[in-house]
C-alpha cells in the first residue's frame, strides 16, 4: 500500500522525481544477452541486446550496496563465468533447497527462482532477501533494458503518452510500460515487456528519490524484499513497511540500538503524503480501482485527493457490482484505516488543526490518537476548537467512513476489542451493526472506560451525517429523497445543516396514516434505533447540542452523570430560550410516544417490564401503552429506585405540555381545541376539561360537551395525577415550605406527601391549607382520586364493592367497616376518611346532599361565618345533631345524622367538636381509653362516668346531649 510515494526535498510530484533529481543509482553493466536470447515458446526470438563494457566488478560491488553481495557486487546473469548468485553465502542454502541445479549458473532463473516462492514454509532467509533486492535494484536502473524498449516498443510508446514523456537513461520508461501492460497490443514488445516484470521494480519511477534517501537504512534495518505483495507482486510495500517497524521499534524503545535517519524519516513521510495526494501516486489503489475511475470518475481530475473522494461517494455503488471490484473495495479499506491512523497523511488537518494539535495532542501521533484526541476536543471535554479544524475532521471521518467498518479506527479497535468480543460476538467482523451494538452496551458493565470514549468521539461526528451510519443510509436513502429532497445517491449539501435529513426523517417516523406520508417499515425501525442511542448524549443530538448550548452551560452545567442533561433541560423547559424550548419539546413529545427511545430509562425498567409490560413493550409501535402500564405499576414491589426515579421524571414533565401525554394528546386534541383553547399546561387542560365533565354531569346534560374516548382518557390522567403531590403543580407550590417544614423525611411517591400533609393540616400555612381542603373536597366527592384509600383498601373494594359506582366507593366501605373479615389497614383508612369527613358537611357529600335544605335552614348563622376553603370543624353537623333532637330535619337529612350520632358515639374522634373542647378532659380523665386500638365507646362512657368532675363548659355541654344519647334520652330511631 505504501509504495507509491516519490520521497525527498520539496514538495515535488512523486511522478516527477526522475525529472527533477539527478540522484538515483547509477547503472552498472550487465550482459543482457542471456536474457533476451530466449525467446517464448511458438514466439519469434527477442532481439539481441550488445554487452556493454565498462564498470568491472568493483563498480558492480559499489552497485549493490553494503551487504548485498560481499566484496563482489552482482553483476551478470549468464551461464558463463563471472559472479553468481548460488554461490554467494547467504542463499546458498536457499538456491540449493528451492532451485533446480541446471538453473543455478544463470543467476535470473535463480531470480525468478527464489522470488516466485509463494508458500510460507519455504520463506528463504532474509540476507539472502536483502541481497536480491539489491540485485534487482541494480537491473532496475540499468539503462539497457530501456534501450531495448525503445526498439521494441516503439509504436507502443507512440500510444502511450504517459511513456513517452518519460526522460531518456533515467530507467523510468520500463516502469511505465510495466505499468500499462495490460494496454500493450504490440506482441514483441508485451513479450519483452512480460519478461521484464519478473525483472524490474515496477513501480521504480515513482520511489526513486525514496531509494536515494533510504538506501542506507534500507541496507542496515537489511529490509530489502523481494518477497511479492498481495496486490502488486513488485510493489515496494514491504521495505517501506520494514522501515516503518524500524521508526516504531525506535519511539518505543528509550535508547534505540538502530536509529532511521531524518533523511529518511522525511522520505517515508512524503511517500505517504504524496500516496493520499493523488490518486495515481498509491499504486495499489490506482490498479485496483482503475476500471471503476473510469466508471464513476472520468472527468475528475486527479491531485489533492479529489479521485479518492469521488470513488467514495461511489462506494455504494462500487459494493453492489460484480465480484472483479472486490480488489478496489479493498484497497480503499487499507486506505481508509491508512488515514484514521496518520493524520499527517491528510493536508487538511495539518493545517486547519496545527493549533490544536500543539495545545491539546502533542505526543499522541500513533494509531489514531491524535485523531480521537481532536474529536474529544470536538465534543467539547478538553477546551475549544476552531471552526476550520471541526469542519477538516468531519471530513477526514465522512472520506475514511468507520461507521461502515470500525476496523478502519484503530483506536476504537483497540479500545473495544474486549467489549466486542464479549457483548457483540454474535455479529460478524467488520459488520458495521459492531458500532450499534457498542452503542446498546453504553453505560452497562460490559462497557470499558476507553471505549466508551473513542466510541462517543466517533460518534459525534457520525450523528451529523446520516450517510455516515451505513445501515442507516441504506435503508432510509429511498425514504430522505422522498421526504427530505436528498434526490442523488450521493447528494451532499454544504448549506444542510447538520443532521437536518435525519431531523426530517424522524419527523416522518411517528406519523399517523391520517397525517400522510410515512417512513418504510425498516427506515422507521433504523430511525428509532438512532433515536435510542442518542438519547443517552446530549451530544449526539447535533439540532439539540447547537440550539440548547446556551440554556446547557446556565441551567445543566452541573449535570454530568449519564441522561442528566436532557432531563434537565426537561426540568428547565419553562425557562429555556425558544429554538431550544422547541426542540426539547418536539423530543418529549416523540419520546411520549415512543418511550423506548429512552435507552437508559428501558435499560434501567427491564425487570419491572418483562413481568408486567412485557406484552405491551413487544409492540411494533408503542403510542404511549408502554410507559402507561409503568406508572401504573411504580410501586410494585419488583421496581427498582432508578425505574421509579425515571418514570416519575417523565410524568412531570409531562405536566408541562399536554403534548407530552401522547395517550391523551391523541384522544382529547379536538376537545382541547374546543373546550379549553391557549391552554398549554397539562394539570389546566385537565381541569378544564374535567370542569366541563363535571358540571354536564351535574346538570344532567343530555349530550357531553367532551368526548367519550376522552372522559375515558381524562380518567387515566386524573388517577396519575393523584399518585404525586409534584404532579399537581398548584398545590404543590401553595405547599412547598410545609413540605419542608414537616414532611421533609417523607418520600413523594404513593401520595405520601399528601398523606403527611392531611395528617397535619392544622399547623399548615394558610394557602396550604386551603389547596389541601379543596383537594380533599374533590376525593370525598369521588373517592377513587384518593390514591391512599383505593391502595389500602384495594383488596377490600374487590371483596364488598366489585359492583360499587366509583363516587360511592367510600361508602361502600364504610358500611362494611365493621366486618369481621375486613382488613384492620383499610379499616383504620376508612376511620380516617370519617374523621376528615365529620370536620366539614361539604366534605360529606352524602350528608351535603340529604340535608340541602336544612342546613341554610337551621344553620344559616354558622354559613354566615365561615369561610371559603376552611374547616368548620364540625359546626354544622353539631346543629344538626342539635335539631335532630328536635325532630325537625327532613327524613333524608335525619336518616345521615343518625348515623353519625351512632358512628361518633362509638369512637370520639368523629366528633370533631368534642375533640376541640374536651381534649384536657379526655387526655387527664379517659387517657387509657382514649389510647385504645379499637374505639367502642370507652371515651364516651368515660365521659359519662366523670361528667361531674368536667369543668370546661363548652365541653360540658357538648358532652350531655352526647351522654343523653347514650342514656336513651334522645330517642333513635335505631338501636345501639
Amino acid at each position: 500500500m505504501w509504495a507509491g510515494g516519490c520521497a525527498g526535498g520539496g514538495g515535488f510530484k512523486m511522478a516527477l522525481c526522475g525529472r527533477v533529481r539527478s540522484r538515483c543509482p547509477g547503472p552498472v553493466l550487465l550482459l543482457l544477452l542471456a536474457l533476451v536470447a530466449r525467446p517464448a515458446a511458438g514466439g519469434p526470438p527477442m532481439p539481441p541486446v550488445a554487452p556493454v563494457g565498462g564498470g568491472g566488478p568493483a563498480a558492480a560491488g559499489q552497485a549493490a550496496g553494503p551487504g548485498a553481495a560481499g566484496p563482489r557486487g552482482p553483476r551478470g546473469f549468464s551461464s558463463g563465468s563471472g559472479w553468481k548468485l548460488s554461490e554467494e553465502a547467504v542463499c546458498r542454502e536457499d538456491v540449493v533447497r528451492l532451485c533446480s541445479k541446471h538453473s543455478w549458473a544463470n543467476n535470473l532463473a535463480v531470480l525468478e527462482c527464489l522470488q516466485d516462492v509463494r508458500e510460507s514454509d519455504n520463506e528463504i532467509s532474509s540476507d539472502c532477501n536483502h541481497l536480491l533486492w539489491n540485485y534487482k535494484l541494480n537491473l532496475t536502473t540499468d539503462p539497457k533494458f530501456e534501450s531495448v524498449a525503445r526498439e521494441v516498443c516503439k509504436s507502443t510508446i507512440a500510444e502511450i503518452k504517459e511513456c513517452a514523456d518519460e526522460p531518456v537513461g533515467k530507467g523510468f520508461l520500463v516502469s511505465c510500460l510495466v505499468d500499462h501492460r495490460g494496454n500493450i497490443t504490440e506482441y514483441q514488445c508485451h513479450q519483452y515487456i512480460t519478461k521484464m516484470t519478473a525483472i524490474i521494480f515496477s513501480d521504480y519511477r515513482l520511489i526513486c528519490g525514496f531509494m536515494d534517501d533510504c538506501k542506507a537504512d534500507i541496507n542496515l534495518l537489511k529490509c530489502g524484499s523481494i518477497r511479492p505483495g498481495e496486490k502488486d507482486a513488485h510493489s515496494q510495500g514491504e521495505v517501506v513497511a520494514c522501515l516503518e517497524k524500524g521508526l516504531v521499534k525506535e519511539a518505543e524503545e528509550t535508547d534505540p540500538r538502530i536509529q532511521v535517519s531524518d533523511q529518511c524519516k522525511k522520505a517515508i513521510l512524503r511517500v505517504a503524503e504524496l500516496s493520499s495526494d493523488d490518486f495515481h501516486l498509491d499504486r495499489h489503489l490506482y490498479f485496483a480501482c482503475r476500471d471503476d475511475r473510469e466508471r464513476f470518475c472520468e472527468n475528475t481530475q486527479a491531485g489533492e485527493g479529489r479521485v479518492y473522494k469521488c470513488l467514495f461517494n461511489h462506494k455504494l455503488a462500487i459494493f453492489y457490482m460484480m465480484v472483479k471490484e472486490a480488489s478496489c473495495q479493498g484497497e480503499m479499506l487499507d486506505y481508509r484505516r491508512m488515514l484514521m491512523e496518520d493524520f499527517s497523511l491528510s493536508p487538511e488537518i495539518i493545517l486547519s488543526c496545527r493549533g490544536e494539535i500543539e495545545h491539546h495532542c502533542s505526543g499522541l501521533h500513533r494509531k489514531g490518537r491524535t485523531l480521537h484526541c481532536l474529536m474529544k476536543v470536538v465534543r467539547g471535554e478538553k477546551g475549544n476548537v476552531g471552526l476550520h479544524c471541526q469542519q477538516a475532521l468531519q471530513t477526514l471521518i465522512q472520506e475514511t467512513d468507520p461507521g461502515a467498518d470500525y476496523r478502519i479506527d484503530r483506536a476504537l479497535n483497540e479500545a473495544c476489542e474486549s467489549v466486542i468480543q464479549t457483548a457483540c460476538k454474535h455479529i460478524r467482523s467488520g459488520d458495521p451493526m459492531i458500532l450499534s451494538c457498542l452503542m446498546e452496551h453504553l453505560y452497562t458493565e460490559k462497557m470499558v472506560e476507553d471505549c466508551e470514549h473513542r466510541l462517543l468521539e466517533l460518534q459525534y461526528f457520525i450523528s451529523r451525517d446520516w450517510k455516515l451510519d451505513t445501515v442507516l443510509y441504506r435503508k432510509c436513502q429511498g425514504d430522505a429523497s422522498r421526504l427530505c429532497h436528498t434526490h442523488g445517491w450521493n447528494e451532499t449539501s454544504e448549506l444542510m445543516p447538520p443532521g437536518a435529513v435525519f431531523s426530517c426523517l424522524y419527523r416522518h417516523a411517528y406519523r399517523t396514516e391520517e397525517q400522510g406520508r410515512r417512513l418504510s417499515r425498516e427506515c422507521r425501525a433504523e430511525v428509532q434505533r438512532i433515536l435510542h442511542q442518542r438519547a443517552m448524549d446530549v451530544k449526539l443530538d447535533p439540532a439539540l447540542q447547537d440550539k440548547c448550548m446556551i440554556d446547557l452551560g446556565k441551567w445543566c452545567s452541573e449535570k454530568t452523570e449519564t441522561g442528566q442533561e436532557l432531563e434537565c433541560l426537561q426540568d428547565h423547559l419553562d425557562d429555556l430560550v425558544s429554538d431550544c424550548r422547541d426542540i426539547v419539546g418536539n423530543l418529549t413529545e416523540l419520546e411520549s410516544e415512543d418511550i423506548q427511545i429512552e435507552a437508559l430509562l428501558m435499560r434501567a425498567c427491564e425487570p419491572i417490564i418483562q413481568t408486567f409490560c412485557h406484552e405491551v413493550a413487544d409492540n411494533q409501535i408503542d403510542s404511549g401503552d408502554l410507559m402507561e402500564c409503568l406508572i401504573q405499576n411504580k410501586h410494585q414491589k419488583e421496581m427498582n429506585e432508578k425505574c421509579a426515579i425515571g418514570v416519575t421524571h417523565f410524568q412531570l414533565v409531562q405536566m408541562k405540555d399536554f403534548r407530552f401525554s401522547y395517550k391523551f394528546k391523541m384522544a382529547c386534541k379536538e376537545d382541547v381545541l374546543k373546550l379549553c383553547p391557549n391552554i398549554k399546561k397539562k394539570v389546566d387542560v385537565v381541569i378544564c376539561l374535567s370542569t366541563t365533565v363535571r358540571n354536564d354531569t351535574l346538570q344532567d346534560a343530555k349530550e357531553h360537551r367532551v368526548s367519550l374516548k376522552c372522559r375515558r382518557q381524562l380518567r387515566v390522567e386524573e388517577l396519575e395525577m393523584t399518585e404525586d403531590i409534584r404532579l399537581e403543580p398548584e398545590l404543590y407550590e401553595a405547599c412547598k415550605s410545609d413540605i419542608k417544614n414537616y414532611c421533609q423525611n417523607v418520600p413523594y411517591g404513593n401520595a405520601q406527601i399528601i398523606e403527611c400533609l392531611k395528617e397535619i393540616k392544622k399547623q399548615l400555612s394558610t394557602r396550604c391549607h386551603q389547596k389541601v381542603f379543596k383537594l380533599q373536597e374533590t376525593e370525598m366527592m369521588d373517592p377513587e382520586l384518593d390514591y391512599t384509600l383505593m391502595r389500602v383498601c384495594k383488596q377490600m373494594i374487590k371483596r364488598f364493592c366489585p359492583e360499587a359506582d366509583s363516587k360511592n366507593m367510600l361508602q361502600c366501605l364504610k358500611q362494611n367497616k365493621n366486618s369481621e373479615v375486613m382488613d384492620p389497614k383499610c379499616k383504620q383508612m376508612i376511620t380516617k376518611r370519617q374523621i376528615t369527613q365529620n370536620t366539614d358537611y361539604r366534605l360529606n357529600p352524602v350528608l351535603r346532599k340529604a340535608c340541602k335544605a336544612d342546613i341554610p335552614k337551621f344553620c344559616q348563622n354558622i354559613l354566615n361565618r365561615a369561610k371559603d376553603d376552611t374547616e368548620l370543624e364540625g359546626q354544622v353537623i353539631s346543629c344538626l345533631k342539635l335539631k335532630y333532637a328536635d325532630q325537625r330535619l327532613s327524613q333524608d337529612c335525619e336518616d345521615q345524622i343518625q348515623v353519625i350520632i351512632q358512628e361518633s358515639a362509638l369512637d370520639y374522634r368523629l366528633d370533631p367538636q368534642l375533640q376541640m373542647h374536651c381534649s384536657d378532659e379526655i387526655s387527664s380523665l379517659c387517657a387509657e381509653e382514649a389510647a385504645a386500638q379499637e374505639q367502642t365507646g370507652q371515651v364516651e362512657e368515660c365521659l359519662k362516668v366523670n361528667l361531674l368532675k368536667i369543668k370546661t363548659e363548652m365541653c360540658k355541654k357538648i358532652c350531655n346531649p352526647s351522654i343523653k344519647s347514650f342514656l336513651g334520652e334522645i330517642p333513635l330511631k335505631i338501636s345501639f
